[in-house]
């Protein structure tokens, strides 16, 4: 999914700015996932700067080499001016307005020290790689004449979730943690194994013993009391709901000593 992407986005743009926006929303996905909130703040910002430079290409021809400082309240307002045909809201407006926020947040939030005393991390975190889930399917939207739902599940393929809690043993999924009941085991895998999801009889071989005997139930439980994950035909998948409980009660890490970062 990332060539499809990159294809579409690199035949109407500069590939070296595409691929410097690409690489950095990895990044900050990844950091996300494994806990690295910081970092994902700090990679936004990165992505914000390549993102800036690809809107000055569409609309001008031309931008701003890259390692050279952007005046990007100056590239704001000369976006929001363009008049309303010659370039999509999105451009004009709406996407320069979210990188405004991601750069807000990397430069403006002490996210270690806030007077108040809360450790705003995971919130800060979340918003940017939201933005930037956001930021990206425009431009994918832009560039692949999809719709906005299609664009989405196409950002959604460019990163694979990876729990660091779960080893891949040529296709056996062993979680790390031994602390985890039924339900956390399940989604746990479930969110290693993404869009694809698992059928039951790998769920059943990858579970603890233990949790065999009861796994339809478990299963059940979670489909329909909790809307963690969604079934069809005697397979699994995990909903949004699903990974973000996954990631707020930090079921990544590969061991259960949950401290901050």
């Amino acid at each position: 999914m990332l060539q499809t992407v990159r294809q579409g986005m690199a035949a109407a743009l500069d590939p070296a700015l595409v691929d410097e926006l690409l690489a950095a929303y990895q990044e900050a996905k990844r950091n996300f996932y494994l806990g690295g909130l910081r970092l994902s703040a700090v990679e936004g910002g990165r992505f914000c700067e390549a993102a800036f430079r690809l809107l000055q290409q569409r609309t001008t021809g031309t931008f701003e080499a890259l390692g050279k400082q952007i005046d990007s309240d100056a590239l704001i307002r000369s976006l929001a001016n363009i008049p309303a045909a010659k370039q999509p809201d999105c451009v004009r407006l709406h996407i320069p307005r979210a990188l405004r926020v991601v750069y807000d947040i990397r430069n403006k939030r002490d996210n270690a020290h806030l007077a108040d005393g809360i450790d705003p991390n995971l919130q800060d975190a979340g918003l940017v790689v939201a933005i930037l889930d956001w930021i990206l399917a425009e431009f994918v939207r832009l560039y692949h004449s999809v719709r906005p739902d299609q664009a989405k599940k196409m950002v959604d393929g460019i990163v694979t979730r990876l729990a660091p809690a779960v080893e891949d043993f040529d296709g056996f999924l062993k979680v790390l943690r031994t602390d985890l009941g039924a339900s956390d085991f399940m989604l746990l895998v479930l969110y290693q194994t993404g869009p694809q999801g698992a059928g039951f009889g790998d769920l059943e071989s990858w579970a603890h013993p233990k949790m065999r005997t009861n796994l339809r139930r478990t299963l059940n439980a979670l489909e329909h009391d909790k809307a963690y994950i969604h079934g069809s035909n005697d397979s699994f998948r995990i909903t949004r709901s699903g990974q973000r409980y996954v990631e707020t009660r930090r079921l990544l890490e590969p061991t259960n000593d949950h401290r901050s970062r």
